[in-house]
């Protein structure tokens, strides 16, 4: 099972990639050069790609230094964003679903500490006016 693609002239490519190279999360083939007619196969790599998170209930160390950030809100919205560099906030009330263009759902509800990847996008989701304390790193 998978796309087989052979071609008899020595200076054309020549693969064997099966499906299954691609049937883990994050994985994707790497084609290789192939010279001289010698058929190579692509070899598959994980690539671990760093996603948003949230935690609902985060050590209350983390809240006490939190809670010394600046804060950031808005009315009930939909927007796009990208992140530049990694945000780290705690939702101190209102509600919202952020849906990252990786198909990651973040809830973010009050008290839940949430960390968005530099370079990352989404789309937020804003129910109830949200109100949240964020730190840039």
């Amino acid at each position: 099972p998978g796309l087989s693609v052979t071609r008899t002239a020595p200076s054309q490519l020549a693969c064997d990639m099966h499906a299954s190279a691609l049937a883990r999360p994050g994985a994707f083939a790497r084609p290789v050069a192939v010279r001289r007619g010698v058929a190579r196969r692509f070899r598959s790599s994980t690539v671990a790609r760093a996603s948003a998170t949230a935690d609902p209930n985060p050590d209350a160390s983390i809240v006490a230094k939190a809670k010394q950030w600046p804060t950031w809100g808005c009315e009930a919205s939909t927007f796009p964003w990208s992140y530049g560099s990694q945000e780290t906030c705690l939702v101190i009330k209102g509600e919202a679903t952020v849906t990252m263009d990786d198909g990651t759902v973040v809830e973010l509800k009050p008290g839940t500490l949430a960390t968005f990847p530099a370079g990352s996008s989404c789309t937020w989701d804003v129910k109830q006016a949200i109100e949240k304390h964020y730190s840039f790193d």
